[in-house]
């Protein structure tokens, strides 16, 4: 028969950043593979309804766009979208036509 342990073991460790918790992010120095989405504990977006930052083609992105203006990780969310060629949503306070100019103008 198994002993039970009723004890939490000494290296365990839950990490804020992969739950989730708003306000909460690894410093930008720390290399590993999460630190280049820590950005997204702390989005607005991931606050709000979704389908606010993925609208049906000629839905109005005005609301998501709103959020993204006072969001402090907008410029990340843009870089993000732009490395990764994210062809759908509001990203960085851009829509995909807009992300596609800013590209065109780089």
């Amino acid at each position: 028969m198994s002993e039970y342990r009723n004890t939490v073991p000494g290296d365990w460790f839950v990490d804020p950043v992969r739950l989730g918790v708003p306000g909460v992010r690894r410093p930008r120095s720390v290399d590993d593979d999460d630190s280049a989405l820590a950005w997204q504990a702390d989005a607005l977006c991931a606050q709000t309804d979704p389908e606010a930052f993925f609208p049906e083609k000629g839905g109005s992105t005005r609301d998501a766009k709103k959020i993204c203006t006072t969001c402090e990780v907008k410029t990340e969310c843009l870089e993000y979208a732009l490395q990764n060629d994210e062809r759908f949503g509001i990203w960085g306070g851009l829509s995909e036509r807009e992300r596609r100019k800013l590209r065109r103008r780089a």
